[in-house]
């Protein structure tokens, strides 16, 4: 569910006011006085929330089992009944021709406001705002209503900290760095230029353009994190993206929404990392990995710089991965070889 420091919740509405706004119909013998109270994720809704499943392995498990009362369901693939796993008997199914479409519909009239920062004052710091003791704010720094900053945090010149962030304790905060929609641990080093918060690249597409999803979660960074000058750290779009304890992000590292990273992992330069992917504890990541989305690389990996992961993809914890797609280490350097000795002996054949 959004989180009320960040987002501001215009319902309930009830199910029938849902149905007509995203343009599908209310199913026979459904109540469409019902109200329904937020959206929430697969995971995390209950019997008043309305979630979505689009389809896909990933979201199978958490469908299954869910307890939110009502979910989007598509209703069709490729011309055919869609194909799905059984929901909890609880769960009233809403078909629809875009599950990203009627969501995004309804997302906008739950929150309508969930892509604009309500900022209350012009410039300075909000009177409710609090900063601990020993805190130190350069020239031109804005902390907006409800921010929280801890005990001997320092925070760079024309940094912008937005309305309900947390920042813990003895962190430090680069000059012209924004955060918005986070909860930022202790310890923490954002060097500048850093945007942690800003909304994922969400949209439902159609030949009439793209519509953008709202993007409801937050980003939440763990004790000790450190991020690079001029990385982004995209909000989740129900869910929170997590960094976890002690990760180290350098400079120009792309993080998606709802990504999940564990502790101590380390992500060289110009990493990027496409949504709801899950990084394990102790991955480290060279220069220019790309990972698309829903990938899951277990503990310990490591993956040799300019390597890729492509969507779905499994990387085991423990081994060492290159290429594209990734692929252990070995077998990459097999196959450049004999990619190399062909093309030798092709060249050899053109000269004789």
């Amino acid at each position: 569910m959004a989180d009320p420091r960040f987002y501001r919740n215009q319902g309930p509405f009830t199910l029938g006011a849902l149905c007509e706004k995203a343009g599908i119909a209310l199913p026979d013998g459904v109540d469409g006085a019902v109200p329904i109270a937020d959206l929430a994720s697969l995971d995390g809704a209950g019997p008043a929330h309305l979630s979505f499943f689009s389809g896909g392995r990933e979201m199978a498990a958490s469908f299954t089992t869910t307890h939110a009362g009502y979910c989007l369901v598509p209703d069709k693939t490729d011309g055919k009944k869609a194909k799905r796993p059984a929901a909890p008997a609880k769960t009233v199914l809403l078909p629809c021709a875009s599950v990203a479409h009627a969501f995004a519909a309804i997302a906008n009239l739950f929150y309508p406001d969930a892509t604009r920062t309500a900022w209350t004052q012009a410039q300075g710091i909000d009177p409710a705002a609090r900063l601990g003791a020993d805190v130190q704010l350069g020239p031109g720094v804005l902390v907006g209503a409800g921010a929280d900053i801890g005990d001997g945090t320092r925070i760079g010149a024309n940094a912008v900290i937005a309305p309900g962030v947390t920042i813990g304790k003895s962190c430090e905060i680069g000059s012209n760095v924004t955060i918005a929609f986070a909860h930022i641990g202790d310890r923490v080093v954002i060097l500048p230029g850093a945007q942690i918060g800003q909304p994922g690249f969400g949209f439902a597409s159609s030949a009439s353009g793209h519509a953008r999803i709202p993007q409801l979660g937050r980003v939440v960074l763990q004790d000790g994190v450190e991020v690079g000058a001029a990385t982004t750290i995209d909000r989740g779009a129900l869910g929170d993206t997590v960094i976890g304890e002690g990760s180290k992000l350098d400079n120009l590292v792309q993080i998606a929404h709802n990504v999940q990273i564990g502790r101590h992992c380390i992500l060289v330069a110009q990493v990027g990392v496409a949504g709801s992917s899950v990084i394990e504890d102790f991955a480290v990541l060279g220069g220019q990995v790309g990972v698309a989305d829903h990938v899951h690389i277990g503990a310990g990996a490591r993956l040799a710089a300019r390597s890729a992961c492509v969507t779905g993809q499994t990387v085991p914890g423990g081994g060492d991965y290159g290429g594209v797609p990734a692929k252990p280490i070995r077998e990459w350097l097999r196959e450049i070889h004999a990619v190399r000795a062909l093309t030798h002996r092709r060249q050899q054949d053109d000269n004789d």
